[in-house]
């Protein structure tokens, strides 16, 4: 399951079922979980952890040191979950002390070529990454999130949960879950709803949500008032309650 060009380090540990192609290189404290297949050209390094039944193309960089000048070789992490596919020219690298000191990928995410995701990003489960999707430093982005390609997303940046971004967007504010977002730099359009009904949200939620929309972007509150207004409107229908936290959290000031 290992051809006999690639290099593995003693000090790596690789589970039952790992498949590893040609010419790639795997260094020391690299875990990788079962079933996981990694094909020719890769370099895994750094102190990284793959999960099981992951899918990794050719030519893939995992566990770089960070793009970060203060970097000084302190040891960070990669971690990866079960289930992604990540396609070919695709890098990600480790954390900084400055932040977590891991840069964290979940679930189940469907990852396409040359997406770059820098130190400290947290990316949730569920997602879809499009071709060339460029995440800078500490951004954090949630389940079941779609970026389209050529997406780039400032760092400190947080994308909630079911947003979608249109092709060659530039996310420079925080964009809320449920949002549709396009442009240069990024604006609110309207709710991802198609994607809340192929997830399976009632009609009744879906609505809650628009309404939720209007109170945030077409209202003429302030935010503070519309956070108001959307803590009342989160009492009566849970599926706000994750926009109510987002608002409350958001380290950029939200995309309005």
């Amino acid at each position: 399951m290992i051809h006999a060009s690639a290099v593995i380090s003693p000090g790596a540990r690789l589970a039952p079922g790992v498949v590893v192609g040609p010419y790639t290189v795997i260094e020391e404290h690299v875990e990788i979980g079962e079933a996981t297949v990694i094909g020719s050209h890769c370099v895994i390094k750094g102190h990284a952890r793959i999960g099981k039944n992951n899918r990794i193309a050719q030519f893939v960089s995992l566990g770089e040191a960070p793009q970060d000048k203060k970097y000084r070789d302190e040891p960070t992490r990669l971690e990866i979950g079960d289930g992604n596919v990540i396609r070919e020219f695709c890098t990600f690298n480790r954390g900084t002390i400055q932040d977590a000191g891991v840069t964290r990928v979940g679930d189940d995410n469907w990852i396409m070529a040359y997406v770059h995701l820098a130190h400290d990003c947290q990316v949730g489960s569920h997602t879809i990454f499009a071709n060339n999707t460029q995440l800078a430093g500490h951004v954090h982005i949630g389940d079941w999130v779609i970026l389209g390609g050529f997406t780039q997303v400032h760092q400190f940046c947080s994308i909630g949960a079911h947003a979608f971004t249109a092709a060659s967007s530039l996310v420079l504010r925080d964009i809320p879950p449920y949002v549709m977002a396009a442009g240069s730099s990024a604006e609110p359009r309207s709710v991802n709803s198609e994607g809340l009904r192929r997830r399976g949200f009632s009609p009744k939620a879906i609505t809650a949500i628009r309404r939720a929309y209007k109170t945030l972007y077409r209202s003429g509150l302030t935010l503070a008032d519309a956070a108001k207004a959307l803590e009342v409107q989160a009492q009566e229908n849970p599926e706000l309650r994750i926009l109510v936290e987002f608002i409350s959290a958001s380290r950029r000031s939200l995309s309005r």
